[in-house]
């Protein structure tokens, strides 16, 4: 998958080799040529930090499109969410996944139709900037609004040194979803022992302490995605990932909403 994150680079030189090349041909460049054909081949920058940083959301899928009976629940465009805002870079209510993790989701969806059950999405495609958003939330340790929902064991200055802030996010990657069950039967959400981004033991997709319907519930969602190529997380029954994602070391800054699903289509 490092191949196709080569090859985009290498599409992108391309591009701006090509745009200079074509506008001398034609009698010269002026700026707005230049201006045009440099913009192309910044789209991949890289970060203060040496992360890979790409605003190219022509690979990227609305998932709305790609896995029709998905429900989604944005919990980022919300204010139901651990900062208690909308998130920067959440334009939109709507969620992006790169081609492939969108196709391989669609297969999860197809099987658990069958079994009586659609996805609920809370999160998808991730913008830095709002990673950004939550690390500077995470240093205002006044602000505990959403405490007794989301982390209400935690001290608040501990998140980032536990791991549950981080300056980067495999959502930013944009293969990564988190998500749930809805029982078309009973028209709710099946019963996860547990509440999307609470920080805690809890959310641990083995933790002893739920019901046992909870926790084959619980396997049922894993069990579908690990059989279409994604990959649990160990600490969040609700996180999942493409395991043969395509960008394993890009990170995205585009923004969600329309444009972005579009953009170069």
């Amino acid at each position: 998958m490092k191949n196709r994150e080569k090859c985009r680079g290498n599409r992108i030189k391309a591009m701006l080799v090509l745009a200079l090349a074509g506008c001398l041909l034609l009698g010269g460049c002026g700026n707005s040529d230049v201006g045009t054909a440099k913009a192309a081949a910044a789209r991949e920058t890289t970060g203060p930090d040496g992360v890979r940083l790409s605003d190219d959301s022509s690979d990227f899928v609305l998932l709305s499109e790609a896995v029709p009976d998905a429900i989604l629940e944005i919990r980022y465009y919300s204010t139901y969410n651990f900062v208690g805002d909308r998130i920067d870079g959440y334009e939109e209510p709507l969620a992006l996944l790169t081609e492939e993790a969108a196709e391989a989701l669609r297969e999860v969806s197809d099987e658990l139709v069958e079994k009586g059950y659609r996805l609920k999405i809370y999160d998808a495609y991730r913008p830095q900037e709002a990673v950004t958003h939550f690390v500077e939330w995470s240093r205002d340790l006044d602000d505990t609004r959403m405490k007794e929902y989301f982390y209400p064991d935690l001290d608040k200055d501990v998140l980032f040194d536990e791991g549950y802030i981080a300056r980067h996010s495999g959502h930013s990657r944009g293969s990564t979803v988190d998500l749930t069950l809805f029982d078309m039967e009973t028209e709710k959400e099946v019963d996860m022992g547990g509440t999307f981004d609470y920080f805690g033991e809890e959310s641990h997709p083995d933790y002893s302490g739920i019901t046992e319907e909870q926790y084959e519930n619980r396997m049922i969602l894993r069990e579908a995605m690990v059989n279409h190529g994604f990959k649990p997380l160990a600490t969040e029954w609700w996180h999942f990932t493409l395991k043969n994602e395509p960008y394993p070391d890009t990170y995205f800054t585009f923004p969600v909403n329309s444009d972005s699903a579009h953009d170069n289509k």
